[in-house]
């Protein structure tokens, strides 16, 4: 009996917060005569601030056409838009700048929607030894990490090298699937010095970038390694899933000022496989079986810096200089 009025006093409050938000929003519009689009766009800076401010109000929206709009075909998003303007009873001649304005919103809204999806899809797809492509790209990625160093035959005890666990990598990327590879060939080839850097550290942590008084002064006599690969699937987990949980809508609503795109997804998860690298190395775990502790205390800092509305992970990487601030 507590547990049902305990449910029904919490759907109570609920209707009774939905009604008085939607009073508010109707007292608002009559005071300013801009509708709550309107006023997010032009009080908000453009970014991850605005973009999900107006993902919210699209979404909890009465209107069927504001609730759908936010899952539109990319192609469909002009037509939307000036659909919602009709339905708004905006002129588009007298605010011009909020068309534009909502455009980069959808855009950035229906692109991550878009990329989730692009990413499963490569999630899902298993590594196939008889597939040229993939093998091809398994090579790729030894040639750019061991540049000099030929492979001798493609099941070989070599792959150990890069972090993977046995003799053939195919059996490390069940859990990712082929997403996994595609980022570290990506991280590999795009970011090739400091990916060998990486692995050489990963292999030999205390000839890391470190000084030996930053060594002494951080107690990392004991510091030791990991396997690059497998912690470059790993990383590829913890990438996906801020992804799919929305965490990362702060940076990509940030550093693009479109659609995301997989290489926005890519470059991120070259950040947090330098950024993990750090932070392992300064947390000195005493042997591997730290690992997990020291990925999620990594993973709730990653997570944190995401709840910060401005934030980019990646600077070197961000677009946000070039919004317009419309």
């Amino acid at each position: 009996m507590k547990h049902f009025l305990r449910m029904l006093i919490q759907v109570c409050l609920y209707f009774y917060c939905k009604f008085l938000w939607r009073c508010l929003k109707f007292v608002m519009r009559k005071l300013t005569g801009r509708c709550e689009l309107q006023r997010i766009c032009y009080n908000t800076k453009p970014g991850a601030s605005r973009t999900m401010k107006i993902e919210t109000s699209l979404r909890d929206s009465k209107s069927k056409l504001l609730q759908t709009s936010v899952s539109v075909h990319p192609d469909a998003i002009e037509k939307t838009i000036e659909d919602i303007m009709e339905l708004k009873k905006i002129n588009p001649d007298i605010n011009p700048q909020l068309g534009i304005s909502l455009q980069a919103c959808l855009l950035q809204i229906v692109g991550y929607r878009n990329l989730i999806a692009d990413v499963e899809k490569l999630r899902r797809e298993p590594y196939d030894s008889d597939n040229p492509q993939h093998e091809e790209m398994l090579l790729k990625l030894w040639k750019f990490l061991k540049p000099n160093t030929p492979l001798e035959s493609r099941i070989s005890k070599q792959w150990c090298e890069i972090g993977f666990q046995g003799d053939d990598p195919k059996t490390d990327f069940r859990g990712m699937g082929l997403l996994g590879l595609y980022n570290l060939q990506y991280f590999a080839e795009r970011d090739a010095a400091a990916a060998q850097q990486v692995l050489s550290d990963s292999l030999h942590p205390k000839c890391s970038k470190f000084s030996k008084a930053e060594w002494e002064k951080k107690r990392m006599d004991k510091a030791i390694g990991y396997s690059f690969a497998i912690v470059g699937i790993n990383i590829t987990d913890l990438a996906y899933n801020l992804l799919v949980s929305g965490a990362l809508k702060t940076h990509f609503y940030n550093i693009a000022p479109e659609a995301p795109t997989l290489s926005h997804f890519q470059q991120t998860f070259c950040y947090l496989m330098h950024e993990f690298h750090k932070f392992w190395i300064e947390e000195d775990p005493m042997d591997i079986m730290e690992f997990n502790r020291v990925r999620e205390k990594f993973r709730k800092r990653i997570i944190k810096q995401l709840q910060n509305p401005d934030m980019a992970l990646c600077p070197h990487f961000a677009a946000s200089e070039g919004l317009i601030n419309m």
